[in-house]
């Protein structure tokens, strides 16, 4: 009879470790070990969907995080500005040669090479000469009309020979599918990317659902605390009440301003990693997407708002985009051959860094290869 009970709870015993979800296991291990607040991830596999969980708190001691919940993803949104402007290249309405000065509508050019041409394609691979040390959330930072220091906004070296990340640049973009658009920055993503695939998300803070929210924290090393970071979602109303078509889309954050939840993201990185196309729905055309995914600086492998890295996942070369705002960490990442990807945002965790990955992030898409993918 003993004996039969002792096989029983060993057979009963051996079923629950079995039930047991091996990602969760590890990455609330990895939670209790490291300072995370929240952790939404979403994983493809073939192509599909195939796994999505959330972690930790949406509200700090409050509200758990759900899968439904949206971020702001931070730099993973450049690649929605340059998959608009793809768009507007295959109806003729841009090339990736025109020249900035003629698109945004006041002069572009490196005071110290006045006559070589900041293009398009610069633009979004960051080899303009560009640069952030005049702001990036107004386009008044490097006109001349504007800022009398405009000319600190370009580095010493000549437009397409180097490469400098420039949340500017994509601001600057943002405005330019405006005006070749005729719709408004955040409209025009909204029912050119995000409609046709079914997503939920935006960049118009103010016609999102402001529950769904997950609150961002700032992790600050010194005083091992959290801080709430409202401007992450701060009502841009009153500006939109004052809109200057084609000049003010900085407020809506081309470079970084899409609010939407992992599992979402992970579908429109699906549309990347099949060229062009997902859930039936082809919103480019293979050659476009093709060409986000090639490198056009050699020194960095960026493309045009889409790199390629093999020191995420040890043996694979990967392509997507990482993110890092008002305490936020985020990453998309996918192999177009192999057909799996993987996200993972934390609404405030550890800051610190490795091998150019903040760590929790790394950590956790390398918990998730090795459980759902690499098997």
């Amino acid at each position: 009879m003993k004996c039969s009970f002792f096989l029983f709870f060993l057979l009963f015993f051996g079923l629950q470790l079995q039930a047991q979800d091996p990602v969760e296991t590890q990455i609330k291990s990895l939670m209790e070990s490291t300072p995370v607040m929240g952790l939404s991830v979403a994983v493809v596999r073939d192509g599909d969907l195939i796994y999505e969980k959330a972690f930790g708190w949406k509200e700090e001691g409050k509200v758990t995080l759900s899968t439904s919940d949206i971020f702001r993803i931070a730099s993973i949104s450049k690649s929605f500005s340059a998959t608009s402007v793809m768009q507007l290249i295959e109806e003729k309405e841009l090339s990736l040669d025109d020249d900035v000065s003629d698109l945004i509508g006041y002069p572009v050019r490196n005071p110290k090479f006045p006559d070589t041409v900041i293009t398009l394609r610069m633009l979004l691979s960051h080899t303009s000469s560009l640069n952030d040390s005049e702001g990036y959330f107004t386009l008044d930072a490097i006109n001349p009309a504007q800022n009398p220091n405009w000319e600190k906004g370009y580095n010493d070296y000549a437009p397409g020979t180097g490469y400098q990340y420039c949340n500017l640049a994509y601001n600057m973009t943002g405005a330019i599918i405006e005006k070749y658009s005729g719709e408004r920055f955040d409209q025009y993503v909204r029912g050119h990317i995000l409609a046709p695939l079914g997503l939920y998300g935006g960049y118009n803070i103010d016609e999102l659902d402001a529950s769904s929210f997950a609150l961002i924290y700032a992790y600050d090393s010194d005083s091992s605390k959290f801080t709430l970071s409202p401007a992450a979602y701060a009502s841009r109303k009153e500006e939109i009440a004052n809109y200057r078509f084609g000049y003010s889309t900085p407020i809506f954050s081309p470079t970084g301003g899409m609010k939407i939840s992992a599992p979402d993201l992970a579908r429109y990185m699906i549309m990347h990693m099949n060229y062009g196309k997902a859930g039936g729905e082809r919103i480019l055309k293979k050659s476009s997407a093709e060409l986000m995914q090639t490198p056009l600086s050699a020194e960095e492998n960026y493309g045009l708002a889409l790199w390629k890295t093999d020191k995420l996942i040890a043996g694979h070369e990967l392509v997507g985009h990482t993110g890092s705002a008002y305490g936020l960490y985020s990453a998309m990442f996918f192999d177009p051959k192999e057909k799996f990807g993987i996200v993972v945002i934390s609404n405030g965790c550890d800051p610190t860094y490795e091998e150019g990955f903040n760590r929790v992030i790394r950590e956790s898409v390398n918990i998730l290869f090795e459980e759902l993918i690499k098997p």
